[in-house]
C-alpha cells in the first residue's frame, strides 16, 4: 500500500514528480457537519507511482503538495474537478493549474452529459472499479487496505482515461473548445465564498421586490459569515425556508420574528434572534437595494413551437458533432434565444455558436429548415426568410 503519513515522505514524492508532464489527482473529503470541506485523503499518481496522502495525519505539512498543484509546468488531471478545486483553493488561495477535467473532456468528445468516472474507466481503460468503499467514512482512522486500494484506483486508471481523451481531442480538433471550458473552470471567482453574494444561491426568478431582495441579501450575508466563522453548514445556522420567510415578512420585533414557522419564541428571544433582527434592519435601511426581479413573461404566441424546434435542432447538432447537449445549451438558453437574437447565453458565443448558435438563429429567421430524411433529421438551407 502506498500511503503517505509524514511530511518528509510527501516532500520526496512531490519532488519525484518534478518535470512530469501530468499528474492525476482526486480527493476524499467530508462535509456533512462543516461549512468548509474537511480534506481526508488526497490521491496523486505520477508517471511511475501512485500514492494516497493521509491529510489528517498528525503534523503533516501539505505545502509540497500545494506547490505541485500550482506548478505551471505540470498538468493536473481531475475527474469532475469542481469540488476538488474548491478544496485546494481554500487551502492555498489558488486554483490548481494548468488543469484537465476528464468529465468535461468526455462531454466535448461525445460521451454524454456528466459522464461518470466508472463509465470512462470501463470504456477507455478497459477496467472495472471496486466501488464498495464509495460511501465510507474517510475521517475514521486508521484507513483500511481496502479504502486505500479504492482511493488509488481513482487516479491510477485516470492516467489512461486522460491519455485517451487527449488523443480524441487532438484527432477531432477540439482542443480549443476544451480550452474555453478549462479557462472558465480555473476562474478563482468560482471558489470565493463571498458572503455579500450568497443571496444569489436562491432561485428567485419572477418573485421579490427590491425591499424583499435587500433583506434577503442582508440575511444571506449574515448567515454565510456565521457559518464560515463557526464552520457549520448553512442550514445549521438557519434553514433556507426560514430565511426566505423572514425576508418576505421583514419582522422588526422579537414577537413578529417568533411567528416564523420553525423558529419559535425561545430562538427569537436569544442571540440568534437578535442577530436575525439586526440583519433585517440592515436590509430595510439599505439605500442601494437589488433591482426587483421582473415576473417571467408569458411566451408570445408561436414561441413555444419555436423552442421545440430549437430543442430538436440542438439534439441533432450535438449528435452530428458528438458533443453533450448539456454542454452546449440549457432549456433556459433555448427560451432566451427564441425571444432575443442577442441573448447573453453561452450558446451564442465561441465554439457553441459554431456547433449550434448560428444555426439556431438561422432556423429562427427562416433561412434554415428541418426535415425528416432517410438518416434522421436533416438541415436544409433556405435562400431567405420564410414567405419571401
Amino acid at each position: 500500500m502506498s500511503l503517505i503519513i509524514d511530511s518528509a515522505a510527501l516532500a520526496e514524492f512531490c519532488a519525484r514528480q518534478k518535470g512530469a508532464d501530468f499528474v492525476t489527482v482526486d480527493t476524499e473529503f467530508m462535509r456533512e457537519r462543516t461549512y468548509w470541506p474537511v480534506l481526508c485523503v488526497v490521491q496523486v499518481a505520477g508517471p511511475k507511482e501512485a500514492v494516497a496522502v493521509d491529510a489528517l495525519a498528525d503534523g503533516l505539512d501539505l505545502a509540497p503538495l500545494l506547490a505541485l498543484m500550482n506548478d505551471p509546468a505540470t498538468l493536473k488531471v481531475f475527474h469532475a474537478a469542481r469540488q476538488d478545486l474548491e478544496i485546494f483553493f481554500h487551502l492555498s488561495g489558488s486554483v490548481p493549474h494548468p488543469l484537465f477535467d476528464t468529465q468535461i473532456a468526455a462531454m466535448v468528445c461525445g460521451f454524454g452529459d456528466s459522464v461518470s468516472y466508472e463509465t470512462l474507466v470501463r470504456k477507455l481503460a478497459g477496467a472495472q472499479l471496486d466501488k464498495a468503499s464509495r460511501f465510507t467514512d474517510w475521517s475514521h482512522r486508521p484507513l483500511t487496505e481496502r479504502q486505500i486500494k479504492y482511493a488509488l484506483g481513482d487516479v491510477v486508471h485516470l492516467r489512461t482515461v486522460y491519455e485517451r481523451l487527449q488523443q480524441r481531442l487532438a484527432k477531432n480538433d477540439r482542443s480549443s473548445w476544451f480550452g474555453e471550458e478549462m479557462a472558465a473552470l480555473t476562474d478563482a471567482a468560482l471558489y470565493r465564498a463571498d458572503p455579500d453574494e450568497a443571496w444569489h444561491r436562491f432561485r428567485l426568478r419572477g418573485r421579490g421586490d427590491s425591499r424583499f431582495l435587500a433583506v434577503l441579501r442582508a440575511l444571506a450575508a449574515w448567515r454565510e459569515r456565521a457559518a464560515q466563522q463557526r464552520d457549520l453548514p448553512r442550514g445549521r445556522i438557519l434553514r433556507d425556508e426560514a430565511l426566505i420567510e423572514i425576508a418576505s415578512h421583514a419582522p422588526q420585533s422579537v414577537e413578529a420574528l417568533a411567528r416564523t414557522r420553525g423558529l419559535g419564541k425561545g430562538i427569537a428571544e436569544g442571540k440568534l434572534g437578535h442577530d436575525i433582527l439586526d440583519a433585517v434592519a440592515r436590509g430595510i435601511a439599505d439605500r442601494d437595494p437589488p433591482a426587483a426581479i421582473p415576473q417571467k413573461a408569458q411566451s408570445p404566441p408561436g414561441l413555444g413551437p419555436l423552442i421545440e424546434l430549437l430543442r430538436v435542432l440542438l439534439k441533432q447538432r450535438c449528435e452530428d458533432f458528438e458533443v453533450a447537449q448539456k454542454l452546449v445549451a440549457s432549456a433556459d438558453d433555448l427560451e432566451a434565444i427564441a425571444a432575443d437574437d442577442k441573448a447573453e447565453v453561452p450558446a451564442l458565443h465561441g465554439w457553441r455558436r459554431e456547433v449550434f448558435g448560428a444555426d439556431a438563429l438561422a432556423l429562427k429567421h427562416g433561412t434554415l429548415a428541418l426535415t425528416a430524411g432517410r438518416k434522421g433529421i436533416e438541415l436544409v438551407p433556405l435562400p431567405g426568410p420564410a414567405g419571401e
